[in-house]
């Protein structure tokens, strides 16, 4: 059970604004002022409602005042040219990451790996959007987020080279352990939110997880209790098309943001490879969950450019064509086209940038390698708080099986 770390103040008034950590006064400068609709094919051929601020081209769009899209564009108005290259830095680093730990797995230093390449604009952007106060409830992949919250990424690989049970202080950058059983975190961050209801905080909580994960019952059961008991609590689906092998047709037939329209709250899609449409609607979402509106479920539409994880073979069941058209709405590559036709970085940024990534991936590559084996009974002193007559009986008989090697090497 984790323990809340609310702080015990009033909650909000309505009609105040949250400000995110990447939150700015300064207007933008150079953005391109354009209005689009943009849409994507639902199911049985409908059209369904896209939020997007920042085109595949690294075009800022301006919705109309009187636009639906206007609720959500003008938490990052302000947005400064500075906080846009630290957007940047977030998920080149994020993805630098990630690839060195994709390849540390194929190199035998880890026992497995949860790709996010594709996904780093919802994770940088919804991650951004949280104050110090929020509280985290990740999955198994939000190698982003957990960056956005302070935790050391080298931290987040013990539990996949198998030297611990997850590397970090939940409390203390509120960001929970990862969670490997698919949807059981929905249920956790909701209890964890009414908590915080009742301890008269106005702080939020996020839940990640994916579409997959969408299908399970404890995802419905946290979306039931989060609406009853109006919890400040925001679901965060990243859908990346895919759950492991089954495709989204394969799973639900309308599309998951509506699911939200069930439980009496509001759901929105958001453009999952806009890093400006992923940071502004989650800040809506959780300004609205502080003030005490109670939860909302953002559908962040992106893509899982990789394996589901590093067993897996997605060539099996997808197309490459799929792929390439997705590598067109690059998250990190729509950026920089925004940066560079703004004026917002020049090549001495993206210069700098690089050799910190390469300084990241070396520091994570030599961290890993050194990471100490743990002690082999260790996982015996972790089950009671007290001693108990069974675990003594097993520590006693792995402690024999531990020793029948020694004596065959004797021998």
């Amino acid at each position: 059970m984790t323990e809340s770390t609310a702080a015990r103040k009033p909650r909000r008034s309505a009609g105040s604004k949250a400000a995110g950590t990447t939150g700015g006064k300064a207007g933008t400068t150079g953005a391109k002022r354009t209005t689009r609709k943009t849409s994507t094919t639902a199911a049985k051929g409908s059209e369904t409602e896209l939020v997007q601020l920042l085109t595949p081209e690294g075009e800022r769009i301006e919705p109309a005042a009187d636009s639906a899209y206007a609720e959500y564009a003008r938490y990052v108005a302000d947005i400064t040219p500075d906080e846009l290259r630290g957007l940047y830095r977030d998920m080149v680093l994020t993805r630098r990451f990630d690839a060195e730990a994709t390849a540390l797995q194929r190199q035998g230093e880890l026992g497995l790996w949860a790709s996010l390449l594709g996904q780093e604009a919802a994770q940088i952007g919804s991650g951004r959007a949280t104050r110090k106060d929020d509280y985290v409830f990740p999955t198994y992949r939000e190698h982003g987020v957990a960056w956005c919250r302070g935790v050391d990424p080298t931290n987040l690989l013990g539990m996949f080279r198998g030297v611990n049970n997850g590397g970090w202080d939940p409390n203390g950058n509120n960001f929970h352990l990862y969670t490997i059983v698919i949807g059981s975190q929905a249920l956790h961050a909701t209890g964890y939110a009414m908590g915080v209801a009742k301890d008269g905080a106005d702080s939020g909580v996020i839940a990640y997880f994916g579409d997959g994960a969408s299908s399970q019952g404890d995802v419905s059961e946290a979306f039931n209790f989060a609406a009853v008991y109006n919890a400040p609590v925001v679901f965060f689906c990243q859908n990346n098309q895919w759950a492991i092998s089954e495709s989204n047709e394969k799973q639900t037939r309308v599309p998951l943001y509506q699911r939200a329209q069930g439980f009496g709250f509001p759901g929105v899609r958001v453009d999952g490879n806009d890093v400006l449409a992923s940071l502004a609607v989650t800040r809506w979402a959780l300004d609205r969950a502080r003030r005490g509106e109670g939860p909302a479920l953002i559908e962040a539409y992106t893509y899982r450019m990789g394996a589901h994880t590093t067993s897996d073979d997605p060539s099996r069941y997808r197309h490459d064509d799929e792929r390439a058209a997705w590598e067109a709405k690059d998250p990190i590559l729509r950026l920089r086209r925004f940066l560079e036709s703004a004026h917002h970085a020049d090549e001495g940024f993206f210069a700098e940038l690089e050799a910190e990534s390469e300084a990241l991936g070396k520091r994570v590559r030599e961290v890993v390698r050194a990471m100490p084996d743990p002690d082999r009974f260790a996982i015996f002193e972790n089950v009671y708080a007290d001693g108990h007559a069974l675990v003594d009986e097993e520590r006693a008989q792995f402690a024999a099986y531990q020793a029948s090697f020694a004596e065959a090497e004797g021998v």
